[in-house]
């Protein structure tokens, strides 16, 4: 049903990958101005592409295994999108390029907790349809 708890930690992260990067600055340039994620096509793609997942796998509460299997692909996602922060903070020596780092760094971290949290909610539906299965 939409009404489990992993469709709230879904949301979550909908709302994390889908609405924050484009509020939350993701690091401050050499000038003083905010790096959004509408600046960087790579950031923008990934958030975007996290949320839609992140919302499919909501609307697939029937098919558990699939729904499993879409948010291990969204955490993939977001570790693709943490190491290319990772990169972009630490690749260029000195004040370069990125001077600060932003809160919308994180982002991903929190999305990545939140796909786990709600995997072993799936997985613990699962094995109490398997259980009941059993009895019958």
């Amino acid at each position: 049903m939409i009404q489990r708890i992993q469709t709230f930690f879904l949301t979550v992260v909908a709302i994390l990958a889908g609405i924050l990067p484009f509020f939350l600055s993701l690091w401050t340039d050499i000038n003083g101005t905010e790096v959004f994620a509408l600046e960087s096509i790579v950031a923008m793609l990934g958030f975007m592409v996290s949320a839609i997942l992140a919302l499919t796998a909501i609307f697939m509460y029937k098919k558990r295994q699939n729904q499993f299997v879409l948010n291990r692909l969204n955490m993939i996602l977001n570790l693709f999108l943490l190491g290319f922060f990772v990169y972009r903070s630490l690749s260029l020596s000195g004040e370069a390029e990125v001077s600060e780092k932003g809160i919308g760094m994180l982002i991903p971290v929190f999305s990545i907790v939140f796909l786990v949290l709600a995997n072993r909610a799936i997985k613990k539906d699962e094995d109490l349809v398997k259980s009941v299965d059993r009895l019958r």
